[in-house]
């Protein structure tokens, strides 16, 4: 299953052992482990992990590990990563515009049977590559309310709802299985919000008229940050169950989830190193660019702490504005760290929730990509 990666007690171990000047994320596969094991006692259906949260194979080995099975892949790319690593998962093409060499290449080579489609188009293109229905099944995605998320995916995928029906008896028509998916947008706050997106899809499938056997009621679920704490996940759980039971679907219907951020946050910290003080500005070796781009886009405010084992920091701590190590001006993190006043060049930054969208999101611009990963047995760095 691949290389195993350096594993160290704590992230102060890592410091004594590399003394890095290279920014390492510091992956907690126990921490990886039990928020799988959690969904997977507590939701009432099928979990799959939404891959591009973040496709590391320590992150894929921990979770596969736990029990997870079924995986939400986007890309051909991430279709071939979990199938070469894990031949026994399920892999799930759940982008709702997909090539049509990706649509053969998924079915032919890799087995790939689930399908999402947001349009006809795209039902007539997988009709076209795999040959119909045989078995294979496919999910309409649907636009379900707006709550409070920190990202709206319906802004670009979904089918109105009043659109739907019609769709769905198309694919029943080309005789695939059904389903109907959607997705209530990326670090959704509000529980409401999944019990509005099955009651749509109930609206759906009842206008339909056609077995369906499967609903998805897709990502969505929360982390916690700095200064932003939503509801725990039981609370969505639990939400979910009574929707799903009072919807009274036929009793093969699976149910189904595709959690990523709830998943694999809080099972990985960022270390960085400070190369430079100016007064109250610390220049940091990663950034927007890099591991960071979501405190930029999603506005999402990470916690933080100094660490230097060879000298005693102060107590009293202050604001600091953070740059990242591009030569552009945008990679200035929007929300300031409160560090100890001592802060220096040479001392590390430990910057914990950053398991989602970190090494997944970050870019070689400048000629800086963090690269390195190692293993710590040590808890996660929590928002205080």
């Amino acid at each position: 299953m691949g290389q195993q990666i350096p594993n160290f007690a704590t992230v102060e171990d890592v410091i004594a052992d590399l003394a890095p000047g290279y920014p390492i994320y510091c992956l907690r596969p126990a921490e990886l482990k039990r928020q799988a094991e959690f969904f997977l006692d507590a939701f009432p259906g099928r979990v799959m992990y939404a891959v591009k949260c973040n496709p590391h194979l320590t992150v894929l080995r921990a979770l596969y590990e736990a029990g997870i099975r079924h995986f939400d892949t986007a890309s051909l790319a991430e279709i071939a990563h979990v199938r070469e690593h894990f031949p026994q998962a399920d892999c799930y093409f759940m982008h709702p515009v997909k090539a049509r060499a990706s649509i053969m290449t998924a079915h032919q080579v890799y087995a790939v049977d689930h399908f999402v489609i947001d349009h006809e188009k795209e039902l007539a293109k997988i009709i076209d590559v795999t040959g119909g229905g045989d078995g294979r099944v496919v999910l309409v995605r649907i636009v379900t309310p707006v709550h409070d998320a920190q990202y709206q995916l319906s802004d670009k995928f979904g089918i109105a709802a009043e659109d739907a029906a019609e769709l769905l008896r198309k694919v029943h028509e080309a005789d695939f299985q059904t389903g109907v998916a959607f997705h209530v947008g990326s670090q959704c706050r509000t529980p409401q919000a999944f019990v509005d997106g099955i009651e749509t899809a109930l609206g759906v499938i009842e206008a339909a008229g056609v077995p369906v056997h499967y609903l998805d009621v897709g990502g969505g679920f929360p982390a916690v940050y700095q200064d932003d704490y939503p509801p725990a996940l039981s609370v969505y759980l639990y939400a979910i169950q009574e929707a799903f039971d009072r919807a009274r679907l036929r009793k093969d219907c699976v149910l189904m989830c595709e959690p990523g951020r709830a998943l694999v946050a809080s099972g990985c910290s960022l270390l960085t190193q400070i190369q430079l003080r100016k007064d109250d500005k610390l220049y940091i070796n990663d950034g927007i660019y890099q591991s960071l781009s979501e405190t930029l886009l999603g506005k999402v405010k990470l916690p933080a702490r100094l660490i230097n084992p060879k000298r005693e920091i102060a107590t009293e701590c202050r604001d600091f504005t953070i740059f990242g190590p591009t030569c552009d001006n945008l990679d200035i993190l929007p929300a300031p760290f409160c560090l100890p006043v001592d802060a220096e060049e040479g001392d590390w930054i430990e910057i914990g929730q950053t398991g989602a969208y970190s090494n997944s999101a970050a870019t070689r611009f400048n000629g800086f990509f963090p690269e390195t990963f190692v293993s710590v047995d040590a808890p996660p760095l929590m928002p205080g």
